[in-house]
């Protein structure tokens, strides 16, 4: 008999830990070879994790709820193969044991733990945490103040969890601020005056017929995304419209061709990603990121299109290198995409990496929107729902009144490093780049 671990799996570049959302199976079961044994969730999706032997679950090593980081062993799956070469000893991560309140009441702060401090001000925190902060009516500026003893400083449970506990047997502390140095001073030497209005902790009573929903985890996560993203980005936003007739004209014309010969339905969201593919060619500072006082022009242009969920809530998946791909190409990953988004089939690797983003606030009826950024990229483009509407049209022979397919475009912008004229001219180029849609195109 042998026991083969399962690992936390690599979920994409950026992505360092994963929360356990649930077991399917528990020690004594059997399992077989891609087999899904857990649901794991990161702050981009949720993803099942298989089996990579057949056997029998043997041991579990974290719990529902539990964070773990990427490559740590999580389970051991005993085989009925016997093994022939003694396999090498692995490292095994285990849970870190709770820590008992120390009893002399000081300010909990691990021995050589600071607050770290990103080029852009912004910490990560798994669901997990923020899930107890919640709980215990931590408020943001007082997580931030956490030290993290965690991958790259991050906050661990263990932090959390050793916070509460001094918070509770020294409830006269004020958080410190992220940016003082924490001075660990054993309190009864020093008396800690009441606040004159201490922080109630009873809950909030709603007046009125109301009802109150509990979010889930994924607007949990959206809400603290985008509440980051207007305090990392100073955002401007920028409107045009455009005469989309021809480019309307053009796909009834060859809708049913193109889906009888690829298998697939066009619509016109590869053709709006090939307009701003284009326009990113001309202007490169729009597919780019900020790392300090650096600007990071990117050289793949991933892009990101929003799609809504059957729960309501929104998920980006990206399409990478879209600039190689040609107008089938594009639209077969659009509907491959946006299929798997809503049928919860995405894997962690669709949702990262993105360049810049389209969303098509039109889908549901609106003319135009004001777009959040999808951190860390500079800019979002908004298209708004295609409607007839009479517009003047000049010619050499004069001007004339046509009923034209018209559209609203919008794009917001970080104007650290965007200014209003080159958002304004890439904005109006893609504009151009779809008025001026070839209606004789070939497929």
């Amino acid at each position: 008999m042998a026991l083969v671990d399962l690992v936390m799996p690599k979920l994409g570049e950026s992505i360092m830990e994963a929360t356990i959302l649930r077991w399917h199976k528990k020690p004594g079961d059997t399992v077989q070879m891609d087999e899904t044994v857990l649901d794991i969730a990161t702050d981009k999706v949720d993803s099942e994790v298989p089996s990579t032997s057949a056997g029998t679950l043997a041991e579990i090593l974290f719990n529902e709820n539990d964070v773990v980081p990427i490559g740590a062993v999580i389970a051991r799956i005993q085989t009925g193969a016997a093994a022939t070469t003694a396999p090498a000893p692995q490292p095994v991560y285990t849970p870190a044991k709770e820590v008992e309140t120390p009893t002399e009441e000081i300010p909990y702060q691990p021995a050589g733990a600071k607050v770290p401090a990103s080029s852009n001000g912004i910490r990560f925190y798994s669901p997990l945490v923020l899930n107890i902060a919640a709980q215990e009516g931590i408020s943001m500026s007082e997580l931030e103040t956490i030290p993290g003893t965690g991958n790259e400083g991050r906050v661990t449970k263990k932090d959390i969890l050793q916070y509460v506990g001094s918070r509770k047997t020294a409830p006269g502390i004020k958080p410190q601020a992220a940016s003082e140095e924490v001075m660990v001073i054993p309190m009864q030497k020093v008396e800690q005056p009441t606040p004159a209005h201490a922080p109630s902790m009873a809950p909030t009573v709603y007046s009125g017929n109301v009802e109150i929903i509990e979010m889930d985890r994924m607007r949990k996560l959206i809400a603290d995304h985008m509440v980051r993203s207007k305090a990392t980005s100073p955002h401007v936003t920028s409107f045009t419209e455009a005469d989309v007739t021809n480019l309307v004209q053009w796909r009834d014309k060859m809708k049913k061709e193109f889906e009888k010969r690829e298998g697939t339905k066009i619509t016109f969201t590869p053709l709006f990603i090939e307009a701003i593919v284009r326009c990113i060619k001309k202007y490169p500072l729009i597919n780019s990121s900020v790392d300090g006082d650096k600007i990071i022009v990117k050289k793949d242009i991933n892009i990101g299109m929003a799609t809504a969920l059957p729960s309501g809530n929104l998920i980006v998946p990206v399409i990478k290198n879209a600039d190689q791909l040609n107008l089938v190409g594009l639209t077969k990953q659009v509907n491959n995409l946006a299929d798997a988004a809503r049928n919860g089939k995405l894997k962690a690797d669709d949702t990262t990496g993105g360049t810049f983003t389209l969303t098509n606030v039109g889908t549901f009826g609106s003319l135009m929107g004001t777009p959040i950024i999808n951190q860390p990229q500079v800019a979002i483009l908004a298209v708004g729902a295609i409607k007839k509407r009479p517009v003047v049209i000049e010619t050499p022979h004069g001007d004339s009144i046509a009923i034209r397919h018209m559209m609203y475009l919008s794009m917001s912008y970080d104007h650290r490093i965007v200014d209003g004229s080159l958002g304004a001219t890439f904005l109006t180029a893609v504009a151009n780049e779809l008025q001026n849609f070839n209606s004789d195109r070939e497929l």
